[in-house]
């Protein structure tokens, strides 16, 4: 896949946008550095004639836009995920400026992988849940005592990013994801149904001994996303997981005997 044809595989994704003048104007950012896909979920009003106008004209990427419930169904299907968030959480991720973040979007879109780049909601952002479904997070680097970037400022610079590495791939410069694997990662969607699977195993089998799990769940989930397991391998998990469930339901039904 050459450069020309990075932008079907990068979506920016508007996670509960509250006012639909910023989906319009993130619209016009997107266009202006020929990024098409926009994602919305949840938003507050939409469609609106205040995002046609501040869309200045890039009504394409709103008829386009689907609207989702949830950030569940919006990532199905994407393989990297990178979150926009002005603050440090309490969300253990890596951490990328947005030169080093659009870049490695930029790269793993054009290996054939599908990207997300998820920017939060006017009034507080991501929130961690939401945080924690990605594989890194982009943090702009403003100003520690005025971090209060508009949505649709973050979405330009973002796609600005993306186009200085389109450019520099025209120029000649390399690109490639240098650690995709040899069978493309299991998305988003099909990480969650195993995690939905891991964390009752891990009940069944007693791992957690009457501990609260959440520490140990949120450290799992940032080991298995950072480690990118293609579709058979998550066959593979879901078996072992199976077979510790039979074992733990045979040792009960044992013990009550």
């Amino acid at each position: 896949m050459n450069a020309a044809s990075f932008q079907e595989r990068i979506a920016c994704v508007l996670v509960r946008p509250q006012h639909p003048g910023n989906i319009g104007a993130a619209a016009r950012a997107m266009r202006t550095m020929g990024l098409m896909r926009l994602v919305l979920v949840a938003p507050q009003r939409f469609p609106d004639p205040e995002a046609i106008a501040l869309a200045a004209g890039a009504d394409a990427l709103l008829d386009a836009a689907p609207v989702h419930a949830s950030l569940d169904t919006a990532l199905a299907g994407c393989t990297l995920a990178l979150g926009l968030s002005a603050r440090r959480r309490g969300v253990a991720l890596p951490e990328l400026d947005p030169r080093a973040g659009a870049a490695r979007a930029f790269a793993h879109a054009v290996a054939g992988g599908q990207v997300a780049l998820l920017f939060g909601n006017e009034r507080a952002g991501l929130e961690n849940d939401e945080l924690a479904r990605c594989h890194a997070m982009v943090r702009i680097p403003s100003v520690e005592d005025f971090s209060s970037l508009n949505l649709a400022q973050a979405v330009q610079v973002m796609a600005y990013e993306l186009r200085l590495c389109a450019l520099a791939q025209g120029q000649g410069a390399g690109a490639g994801d240098a650690d995709a694997p040899a069978e493309p990662p299991a998305d988003l969607a099909q990480m969650e149904a195993f995690f939905e699977h891991l964390w009752p195993a891990l009940h069944a089998i007693d791992f957690h001994k009457g501990r609260a799990p959440f520490t140990i769940e949120r450290r799992l989930r940032r080991l298995f996303l950072r480690a990118r397991p293609s579709l058979r391998e998550l066959r593979i998990l879901h078996g072992i997981l199976a077979d510790a469930e039979r074992m733990a339901q045979i040792a009960r039904d044992r013990a009550v005997e």
